[in-house]
């Protein structure tokens, strides 16, 4: 999506993070390609402030018959986002859509609003909290939108139409996450080292100092295990170098790109992206690390995922860690280096490697000036540019038609463009109307902006200051006046933190369908699903808490990160564990005792000894150990004789392999209900059973199609779709199945798809039961998670 979202960046005016004027400018103007085209919220928040108008204001400029050019909306909605990004980490940030239609320009652009609209938001309509003009900012107590829920629809600002959109952090919340000890990010350090902390999302990066060599087949590697490196080229990297790589998957694949760093000054050298020279790396991982870490396969897994173990307490010696990777070390040349050398530093995306663009811009180093002017060579280079282009009638223009032509200079110098892109500023809020006269006085200057237009203008500087009095709010909200806040790019800030994927629990808690089918007595029910007392992921107990915690883990573990992996492992998940209200069963199937157990009730002998073998358990001393416990426990509990104890005689059982197992199902199968186990076995079941080949299927078969249920409430839908169908058949029979009857519950696995395809995707689209498309199913109802 933000591909598409890139090009509605505007190129001729609202560059961040500079005005026209060499001040601060911390948002981006954004316009799409139609008129009807909602403002949307980006993610869950509380409404801080908003105003709602019912027409537009003019800036001063005239219409050819005398009368006040209405230009320019006022309207706003300013939104508080708070949510997790890993184990104990919870980030707080805003976002403001500034320049909303007003009432009149909705209804003569986009057309009439529909009668009686909902309380609450939706991604379909206005919320009647919008439908009325404000006559001011209004601050609302305890306002909730979800992400999605339509806002408005972008207006203009001196007619020019467009979204002035931003992102920032108030100083207290970016110092809690930035700076939170033992989480502290290495914003703009040139010279990153390893995270002490766990948190890893996105992709990762390798930082390799110059004299490492390359080979071009890792040492050691017979039979099998060779087959995974194909052969590629030798060579050392210059001992005056350094190298930063980054590592991802993508559908399958694992890709690569490379920088290296010399004299100060760090070069691309893949323009592209290059593809692993091993064909579907990442759906061959469990047989990659079960061949190559024998001891640990689970730990070696981390390993080819990380390029480190993040999980605690690994089995994996240091000796037994060696990682080969290939990667680009010379233009065009690619060798494999073992990347769990301590002198190889291990970052993330959630560390904001330096080297992808990211730089802290504060008091130390900041390009602007105390009131606000700019001082950063490159931009200033940039403004002497377009000024010495003008012409003497175009200096004397209205100054946003000057910031159209710094805009559109940066547009057509992609390397600058770039570049600030990355900057995270330290800056005072264009809409703090107490930092006015510090900000623009120099403006009023003899060689100012409109000092030097005093003959043609006198009053254009005061006319300046009112006409932006209009749209400052911030000492009308709970943020107050006189701050500085940190502003991010905002399309930059949504693209980087899409990359983590931690689920939260009201995240968690909308991934639940509102409603379900099942059958009874040979009866369709369509019954309410609810999450009143749920155990297990969606309360605040330890236990449920940490639940969540490690299916995130899992998540991140097993590469079930992208959007439409995560809609498949939850469509399946939820039902498996009947809404998350049960993690373990007792069966009377033919398979007891080896009955389900975790997020995917995992179920037969030979998945849980696959899984244990995978986590590097010994099942037959493990057997044994579990036997010799039975033993002591038989013993003292055994009846007193004659003044003695009888003895429980093990040896039969212990000589008997079946007797073995079942005393180790006694105690394993019920530690894989504790929260580590429950989500490790199912991601590791959804890495070995090709899962996530059947997700990736989605790409190329997007469509469902619509089936209608008979029920005891009337005529009930729900939506097929072949690649999650695929994903349900090998979930819960063990292979792709297209024969959906026998798979159990796949009608309320196709209901929990759709809802999570709802809540986790940016575009949805559902035939409806009158033949007319829609962004929602047929009968959806949405779950009010907080």
């Amino acid at each position: 999506m933000m591909d598409v979202v890139d090009k509605y960046e505007l190129s001729h005016h609202g560059v961040y993070p500079i005005a026209f004027d060499r001040r601060w400018h911390c948002g981006a103007h954004l316009v799409p390609t139609m008129q009807t085209e909602p403002v949307r919220a980006i993610a869950d928040g509380k409404v801080i402030a908003y105003l709602v108008s019912q027409k537009p204001v003019t800036d001063g400029q005239r219409n050819s018959d005398g009368s006040d050019d209405l230009n320019s909306t006022t309207g706003f909605v300013l939104l508080k986002h708070t949510t997790e990004t890993g184990e104990g980490r919870s980030i707080t940030f805003y976002s403001l859509y500034m320049h909303l239609l007003d009432l009149d320009g909705i209804r003569t652009k986009v057309g009439p609003l529909p009668n009686n609209l909902p309380d609450v938001g939706s991604s379909t309509v206005l919320p009647k909290w919008l439908e009325n003009p404000t006559n001011g900012v209004k601050v609302p107590q305890n306002l909730k939108v979800y992400r999605k829920d339509i806002l408005g629809y972008y207006g203009a600002c001196h007619g020019q139409p467009h979204l002035h959109f931003e992102i920032f952090m108030t100083e207290a919340d970016f110092t809690a996450w930035f700076e939170q000890p033992g989480h502290a990010i290495q914003l703009g350090n040139e010279n990153p080292t390893t995270p002490a902390s766990k948190d890893y999302w996105g992709n990762s990066y390798f930082v390799i100092p110059g004299g490492q060599t390359f080979v071009s087949a890792p040492p050691g590697q017979v039979g099998a295990a060779a087959t995974y490196f194909p052969a590629l080229q030798a060579g050392t990297l210059d001992a005056d170098s350094k190298l930063y790589v980054e590592a991802y998957f993508h559908r399958g694949q694992r890709y690569t790109r490379s920088w290296v760093e010399k004299d100060g000054t760090v070069t691309l050298l893949t323009p592209s992206a290059i593809r692993d020279a091993y064909a579907n790396y990442e759906y061959e991982m469990f047989a990659r690390a079960t061949a190559l870490y024998p001891q640990c396969p689970s730990d070696g897994y981390e390993m080819l995922r990380f390029g480190r173990i993040l999980r605690d307490s690994p089995k994996l010696s240091a000796a037994d860690q060696k990682t080969w990777v290939s990667v680009t070390f010379e233009t065009g040349k690619q060798g494999y280096i073992d990347i769990s050398q301590n002198a190889i530093q291990k970052l993330s995306d959630a560390d904001f490697p330096f080297h992808t663009g990211w730089q802290k811009i504060d008091e130390g180093n900041t390009p602007f000036s105390e009131d606000g002017m700019c001082d950063y060579d490159e931009l200033r280079k940039i403004v002497a540019v377009v000024e010495e282009a003008e012409t003497p009638d175009e200096r004397m223009g209205p100054g946003y038609a000057q910031e159209g032509k710094l805009a559109a200079y940066i547009e057509t110098h992609a390397e600058v463009r770039q570049k600030l892109r990355g900057f995270v500023c330290h800056a005072p809020s264009e809409w703090d109307a107490s930092g006015n006269e510090a900000r623009y006085q120099r403006l009023n200057d003899p060689d100012g902006f409109f000092g030097k237009r005093k003959d043609i203008d006198p009053e254009g500087y005061t006319k300046f200051i009112e006409f932006l009095q209009k749209f400052q709010f911030l000492d009308k909200t709970p943020l107050g006046t006189d701050k500085r806040f940190w502003f991010f790019h905002p399309l930059a800030f949504v693209r980087h933190f899409r990359r983590c994927g931690w689920l939260s629990r009201v995240e968690l808690a909308q991934l639940l369908p509102s409603y379900t089918a099942d059958k009874s007595n040979g009866n369709w029910n369509w019954n309410p699903v609810s999450i009143v007392g749920a155990d297990p992921v969606l309360s605040n107990t330890s236990s449920a808490f940490q639940r969540r915690i490690e299916l995130n883990k899992a998540f991140r573990k097993y590469g079930i990160t992208s959007l439409v992996r995560t809609a498949c492992f939850m469509g399946n998940a939820t039902q498996e564990t009947q809404w998350f209200q049960k993690f373990s069963e007792n069966s009377p199937f033919w398979y007891k005792p080896w009955d389900g157990r975790g997020f995917l009730q995992l179920t037969h002998a030979s998945n849980y000894i696959r899984y244990w073998d995978f986590s590097g358990i010994d099942t037959a001393l493990q057997a044994k150990s579990v036997l010799e416990q039975r033993t002591i426990q038989a013993n003292n509990n055994r009846p007193v004789v004659n003044g003695k104890k009888t003895m429980y005689d093990p040896t039969n059982s212990l000589s008997d392999a079946s007797t073995q197992i079942s005393a180790l199902i006694v105690n394993r199968r019920n530690k894989t209900t504790d929260p580590f186990e429950a989500a490790d076995s199912a991601g590791a079941y959804w890495a070995w059973s090709g899962a996530a080949r059947g997700a990736d299927d989605y790409y190329q078969t997007p469509g469902s199609t619509m089936r209608s249920l008979s029920t005891a409430q009337g005529n009930r839908y729900f939506y097929e779709n072949l690649a999650f169908g695929k994903v349900a058949g090998t979930v819960n029979t063990g292979f792709p199945s297209s024969s959906y009857s026998s798979i159990w519950g796949i009608q309320a696995r196709f209901l929990a798809f759709a809802n999570a395809q709802v809540v986790l995707f940016d575009l949805t689209s559902f035939k409806l039961a009158d033949g007319s498309q829609s962004l929602l199913p047929e009968g959806y109802v949405r779950r009010e998670a907080w």
